[in-house]
């Protein structure tokens, strides 16, 4: 029998929605092992001066517990 466990991790990147999760993903990797899936939650802008700053997504991260 298998256990999963769900996280919610935020990120942002300057470039895309693709980057910041790819960039959350990465980092997570770095303390969780055995990450299965993500899903992304919700997405959004930081805008100054009319342009857009940062693309940030909201994550839930599903990796097996051992």
């Amino acid at each position: 029998m298998a256990v999963v466990k769900v996280i919610e991790v935020l990120s942002e990147s300057p470039e895309s929605w693709e980057d910041a999760t790819k960039k959350g993903i990465e980092k997570a990797s770095e303390s969780i092992k055995n990450i299965r899936s993500a899903y992304i939650n919700e997405q959004s802008v930081t805008v100054s001066d009319g342009g857009v700053q940062h693309f940030r997504v909201n994550l839930k991260i599903s990796f097996q517990v051992d």
